[in-house]
């Protein structure tokens, strides 16, 4: 997670050329304001992986996103006896595939499989894209191997 999610504003002033130059992960961390998504990806040891070929699209939620689970959530899951359960939530926010948000939109009530195994519902209202309860607040930010959604709440996996 540390270059795994880039910062809003960052992202906002990326132009795509120089985006598409940097992976998913150095996107991320130059972008500043995903600071407890990357330390999550590096506590998880997925920054190799998403560094990787891919293609891959990133469902990235904001710092406010992780302040929003209840107290306590993000030091419990960060804790090397619950590594398990935190790379479950990080991959559950990973797209084994490259979607940018014109394909997106032709998913309107359809679910689409995480590299977690479980499965996301996608909902388009308008212009609102909904991930599950998650809305996408900045889109389509283009990275070497994939693409990276920005979103305002952190996406639990389904509970087996």
């Amino acid at each position: 997670m540390n270059k795994f999610f880039a910062s809003v504003a960052l992202l906002a002033l990326a132009t795509p050329a120089f985006a598409a130059e940097k992976d998913i992960v150095d996107t991320a961390v130059g972008a500043g304001s995903f600071k407890t998504l990357v330390a999550a990806v590096k506590a998880a040891g997925l920054v190799e992986t998403l560094k990787g070929d891919g293609p891959f699209t990133v469902l990235a939620p904001t710092d406010e996103a992780f302040a929003k689970l209840p107290e306590g959530t993000v030091e419990s899951l960060l804790k090397p006896e619950n590594k398990d359960k935190l790379i479950a939530v990080l991959t559950y926010h990973v797209i084994p595939s490259k979607a940018m948000a014109a394909d997106v939109v032709k998913l309107d009530g359809k679910s689409v499989k995480s590299v977690q195994g479980g499965a996301v519902k996608v909902s388009v209202d308008g212009k609102t894209v909904m991930i599950n309860d998650a809305k996408v607040i900045k889109a389509d930010i283009a990275c070497s191997n994939g693409v990276i959604h920005v979103i305002d709440t952190v996406i639990l996996p389904p509970k087996e």
